[in-house]
């Protein structure tokens, strides 16, 4: 039996701006398992980048309870939480967050400098990272800048898995990319996957949805259904 990872139960999610409220969630309930890979998605303003911040712990519910790997993190502190997302989270936005005066290897070794791993020890690791995703030694010294998008989103990836943690996360990661690059940075998902990886996205892109094992629709702030992919339209196989 798979362990479970993630446990969402009844998490709702009110933002206040002045008297104006806006609810982004209303009572979600989602189980993830180790080593699942899942995609969720919905029309916009259906709350997926909140629910997304909730699993990733950038935010915390107005109510309801969120477990990571058993883990109540409405009783952790802020310190605690910060650890957990630097150990266990790894992130993947369709913006990438690369920081433009870095070059390539300052961006990825981010999650271990805070650590504090030897500068030795970084490299050799953030070798390994990039050549998982398809980069290769010679992107190092060069700046974001100097990639394409499609380079700059399996940098992000690279930078996200660094640290190997528990899950990776991504928000909307093709969502600037041309349907050539998607398709790489998908397969990319897909691979780490199959190697152990637990992999969570957020798309508005049925495409990409499809090349994960299931597909969760968020609609209102409610998680509605669930889905089984259609491998016939994932992006794998439909760009050539």
């Amino acid at each position: 039996m798979p362990k479970e990872i993630i446990r969402l139960v009844d998490v709702r999610k009110v933002y206040r701006v002045g008297e104006v409220k806006t609810i982004a969630l209303r009572g979600v309930n989602l189980v993830v398992y180790r080593g699942e890979y899942i995609s969720i998605m919905g029309p916009s303003g259906s709350g997926k980048s909140t629910l997304l911040n909730m699993i990733g712990l950038l935010d915390r519910p107005t109510s309801g309870k969120v477990y990571i790997d058993g883990r109540d993190v409405s009783k952790l502190s802020s310190k605690e939480l910060a650890h957990i997302r630097n150990r266990e989270i790894g992130f993947v936005f369709q913006t990438f967050n690369l920081i433009s005066r870095f070059n390539i290897l300052e961006n990825i070794e981010l999650p271990l400098v805070v650590r504090g791993i030897p500068r030795k020890k970084r490299i050799k690791r953030v070798l390994e990272a990039l050549r998982m995703v398809g980069g290769d030694e010679s992107w190092l010294p060069k700046k974001p800048t100097q990639l394409s998008g499609g380079q700059q989103q399996r940098v992000a990836i690279a930078r996200a898995i660094v640290g190997e943690p528990e899950m990776i996360l991504a928000d909307e990661p093709t969502g600037n990319l041309d349907r050539a690059s998607a398709k790489v940075v998908v397969e990319t998902f897909t691979r780490l996957n199959k190697e152990g990886q637990t992999v969570i996205i957020v798309t508005h892109d049925p495409e990409v949805a499809n090349c994960t094992d299931k597909i969760y629709i968020l609609r209102d702030g409610v998680i509605v259904g669930a889905e089984e992919p259609n491998r016939d339209k994932c992006i794998i196989y439909t760009v050539k």
